[in-house]
């Protein structure tokens, strides 16, 4: 019985481990996806604070802008990522 619970552990932590290495892992293959996960969490802390106090401007105007600024941070960090890949890729040449 006591080798069967310390199997179970054991594959519970190697699951833990495997699931928090992911991350890492993906941090170092793609450096702009943590980037990008701060800057998202950023523009939704400031569009929660410039929700609340947006004072005498309409609901409706107010999200309109904040569409229009997320469709361009999206196309930015799009762009961002695109050149980061090319320069990667063409100019530093890794094999």
């Amino acid at each position: 019985m006591s080798s069967h619970a310390s199997t179970m552990s054991d594959k519970t932590s190697y699951r833990y481990d495997d699931n928090s290495n992911k991350l890492l892992k993906k941090s170092q293959e793609a450096p702009m996806f943590p980037i990008a996960i701060g800057v998202l969490s950023m523009a939704v802390a400031y569009g929660a604070y410039m929700f609340k106090n947006k004072g005498k401007m309409s609901t409706s105007v107010y999200l309109m802008h904040l569409r229009v600024g997320a469709q361009g941070a999206a196309v930015g960090a799009l762009t961002c990522g695109l050149a980061y890949t090319m320069v990667k890729q063409y100019i530093f040449k890794e094999e």
